[in-house]
Formats: structure tokens, sequence, C-alpha cells
């Protein structure tokens, strides 16, 4: 009998012991496959990208994934957001098909998030959220509309959940994000016409699908919910996994619902992949790289391309602007590059796209109402006549633009203010009308610190070194004020350490659990 310890603060809805014994199952059977499969990325790291020979029989043969269930046939929009009590409610009630309910990138995972958005899930997929502000609002459930379908987003497989210890090791925030949520609604969400239904982040071979979807064929057998109920979108965004849609969708097949161009974690991934591959490998300002980059649109094309020839559904990502409703200026501007973005997403044969504020649902609507029509997908437009090799998918010299010292300069604001956000527990952050996740403040310290390490000019002149970075740091620090201290030494820490690491969530995380303790 494995020894669970919480060290969280307990609750007695979601922490059940019979919750956790099946967590610790997971833990026990799959844990070490988890390590296994870290420890093999780490060994991939430079070296050379190229579509896998082993399994080129794979990508040859004729083969589908199972038939998505009735709602999740229609994808046109899908909101994004993390689980608080507003956010649930305002996401379910937003027009969208689909509500992303997030315990990955836009939340914190500190204790009290991890458990509220478990008991938030719990009570939305009852019927029984409600939420009433500081200022006395009532916020519910409507009842004269189709409510989104819940798709909850859990962590990626490199965190762990110091949290919760089975004979005293971490678990990891997968296993608990997973198996909290499906032990306690598999079976009311299948009772209800829906299903347990997942968005996978940050996969980076078919190995690492394999291992989810022989846990989501555990989890079915040992709670008696049938095979095949579990379905499962996964997000293409390492570059890695772009070499590899097809592996992934085959091992996922019978729980395969489609693929995500999480266009921002695949930048981050890129930056991080090619970190010391030289100059042809530097990339310009984060905000000058658009989808239209060459290799981020051999990368969406073959996503389009490889779920339609497999009966998946392509699933375009999120544009980082959001609507000022204080402010018409910048909300006319939002609406437009929204706008925009989900026009290049619907031509290229995309089944629907994300957007991360309720106010953007008409816009991304509106714009696949006009290609779909009355079909709810695009499942049966083939792209067979297009080749994406890998030189396409690796052409980041082609990029157009150029680093410049306002483009580090944003870097390192951005980088400050999401990271005091983030300890303190908010992980989705409105920056200067964009939003900013884990993911967006990822790309910041990584493209400092491979700026730094190729000898990167600037368009001023200037080449990027610790110590000018250091400069601007603290200029921002003095603008922004008091209360960036702990912010300012994680992010130095990241963007400018001789050793690269890979995740800044993992220090933060270390800073998080430290603060805990001395409270």
């Amino acid at each position: 009998m494995a020894e669970i310890t919480v060290l969280g603060e307990p609750n007695e809805q979601i922490l059940t012991p019979e919750a956790l014994e099946f967590v610790a199952g997971l833990h026990a059977e799959f844990g070490a496959r988890r390590n296994e499969l870290l420890d093999a990325r780490q060994r991939r790291r430079g070296t050379e990208l190229d579509f896998l020979a082993e399994t080129r029989a794979i990508r040859a043969a004729d083969w589908k994934v199972a038939a998505a269930p009735a709602d999740l046939l229609d994808r046109r929009v899908e909101m994004t957001g993390p689980t608080d009590r507003k956010m649930a409610i305002n996401a379910l009630n937003s027009g969208a098909r689909v509500w992303l309910a997030d315990l990955e990138d836009a939340s914190t995972p500190h204790w009290r998030n991890v458990i509220d958005g478990q008991v938030n899930l719990y009570d939305a997929i009852r019927r029984t959220i409600t939420f009433t502000s500081e200022a006395g609002k009532e916020y519910k459930l409507a009842d004269d509309r189709r409510l989104a379908t819940i798709v909850m987003r859990p962590r990626g497989w490199h965190l762990d959940e110091r949290h919760l210890l089975v004979d005293d090791v971490p678990v990891a925030g997968a296993f608990v994000d997973f198996g909290l949520y499906f032990f306690h609604n598999a079976a009311e969400l299948l009772a209800r016409g829906s299903g347990p239904y997942f968005y996978l982040p940050k996969l980076e071979s078919h190995l690492e699908a394999r291992l989810w979807n022989d846990i989501f064929v555990r989890a079915q057998e040992q709670l008696g919910v049938p095979q095949g109920s579990i379905r499962a979108t996964v997000l293409i965004e390492t570059i890695p996994a772009a070499f590899e849609m097809d592996e992934i969708l085959y091992e996922l097949r019978d729980h395969a619902s489609g693929l995500n161009a999480g266009r921002w974690d695949y930048l981050f991934s890129v930056i991080k992949y090619f970190r010391d591959s030289g100059p042809d490998y530097v990339l310009p300002d984060r905000n000058a790289v658009t989808m239209t980059a060459p290799f981020l649109r051999a990368y969406t094309q073959l996503l389009v391309r490889t779920c339609h020839r497999r009966g998946a559904f392509a699933m375009g990502g999120m544009a980082a602007f959001i609507p000022n409703r204080k402010d018409p200026e910048v909300n006319e501007s939002a609406f437009a590059k929204v706008r925009a973005d989900k026009q290049r997403e619907a031509g290229d044969g995309f089944d629907g796209s994300w957007v991360a504020h309720p106010d953007l649902v008409p816009i991304c609507r509106d714009v696949f109402d006009g290609v779909l029509g009355d079909q709810p997908n695009r499942l049966d437009r083939a792209l067979d006549d297009l080749t994406i090799t890998a030189r396409d998918l690796v052409d980041v010299r082609s990029t157009p633009g150029e680093p410049t010292e306002a483009g580090l300069r944003n870097n390192v604001h951005v980088g400050l203010l999401y990271l005091a956000s983030w300890l303190r527990g908010n992980g989705a952050v409105a920056i200067d009308n964009l939003m900013e996740d884990a993911a967006t403040a990822e790309i910041a310290r990584s493209q400092i610190w491979q700026w730094v390490h190729n000898e990167v000019k600037l368009d001023s002149g200037e080449q990027v070194t610790a110590e000018l970075v250091d400069r601007i740091v603290d200029e921002e620090v003095a603008l922004l004020g008091d209360g960036f201290e702990q912010a300012k030494r994680i992010f130095c820490d990241v963007a400018l350490a001789d050793t690269y690491a890979d995740f800044l969530t993992l220090p933060a995380y270390d800073a998080v659990l430290e603060d805990e303790c001395a409270s």
C-alpha cells in the first residue's frame, strides 16, 4: 500500500481517499516511463530534425482516428482561459463551442489554484456553479443557450506537483490534473451526453503520446468507463512534435480528436531547440514574428494536411490581441487584427480556432461561419497536393525582421510583469493590450538568452550582452516600482545564466514553494 501525503491544504470534495488512490496508481504504473521520456528529451536536444525513418510505414498507410462524439463535431470557436470561478461561467456562456479549461500555462500551480480549479470544474459539469463578485454582481450559467463543451488541459510532463507525494516522491502534475478530473467527472460527463475531453500540452514525441494513450486505457478500465470515451486534442507546440504529427495521432487513434497549432509555445520551442545553433536560427523581435513567416506557415499547413488526411480536427491558435472595453481605439485595433488572423486560418483550412476573450467569440464565429456555413467542420477538405519538407519546417533564417533595442526592452518588460503576476497566482495576464501567458514569457526570456549567446547586434548597433540586459532590467524595475525583486531575480537567472533552463516555471515554482514555507 503506497503512502500518500498531501502537503497542501486538504479538500474533502476533491481529495477523497479513493481519488488519491487513483492518482497514486497512475504514478506507480506510469511514473517511471514519464521520467524516461523526459530523459529522452534531453538526449534528443540539438540533434538534426527530420521525419522518422522507422515510422515511415505509419505515415504512408491509410488509417483514420476514431469518429468524433457529437459535442466535438463543431469546434469553430474555442474559448481559452484559466479555471477560476468567474472565468468558468463566462467561458461556458460565451457562445464558443468549446471552453479550453486551462490548468496549464494560464494557471499558476499554486495549490489553491490546482484544487480550486478542480472544484470549479466539478461544479460547472453539474451546472451548480455560481459566483458573486466583491461588488455584488452575480454570475450563473445561462439556461437559454448551448453551453460550451469542456475540454480540460492538464499540466505538461515536465512539472511535478510537490504538494502531493507518493512514498515521499512528488507526483507528476499531469497525473494529478488528469486523475482528479477523470475520477470525479468522467461518469457524470457521459451521463450528460458529453465525455472526458482533454488538450495535451508540450508533447515532444509519439512515444509521449503513447504514454498518454496507455494512461487513458488504464483509467477507463479501472473506473468502468467504456473504452474510447476519452477524446484528446494534442497541441503541436514543440518543434520535435511537428515532425511526428502522423505518429502522434496514430498512437492516440482510438482517443484522438485533433491537433492544435499552439503557436506561442511552438515559437518558444524553436528558440529553445536551436538556441546555440548559430546565427541562422536567430529570430527577430518576438512581436515581429507573425504566422506568415515561412517556417510557421509550413508548420500550420502540414498540421491541416495531416489532420484532414486522418479524420482529425485542425485547430488554430490564439492571437494575442485582446479588447479593452474602456478604449474604443484599442478595441477596434484588436478586433481588426484578430479578424485578419482568423481569416488566414480559415483560408488555410482549419476547422476552428481559439480566442482569449468573450468579446472575440463573435468575430471568430463570423469568420468560420463564412467558410463552414451549415457544415460542422472541414474534414472533407484535403491538402494532398501539399508537400512540406524538413527544411521548410526549420527555415528560420527566412523570417523577415531584425532584433531591435525596442524588442529587447519589450522582452524585459513583459518578462518581469508576467513573472510578478505568476508568482502572485495569476497565469494569464493582459499586458499592453496583449494576452501573455507562460509561453509568451518563455519566448521573451529565451530570446534574450539566445541573443546574448550568439552575440547579436541590435538595430542600434549595440551588441546584446549580459551587462546590457542587466542595465535594461534595472531601468525597467525602476519604472515599475516596488514589488519586482523576486521576479527580477528569477528572470535574470533564466535569461542570463550560462546554462539554459528548460522552463522558467520550474525556478518560479521553487519560489512559490519557498514563499509558502516562509508563511
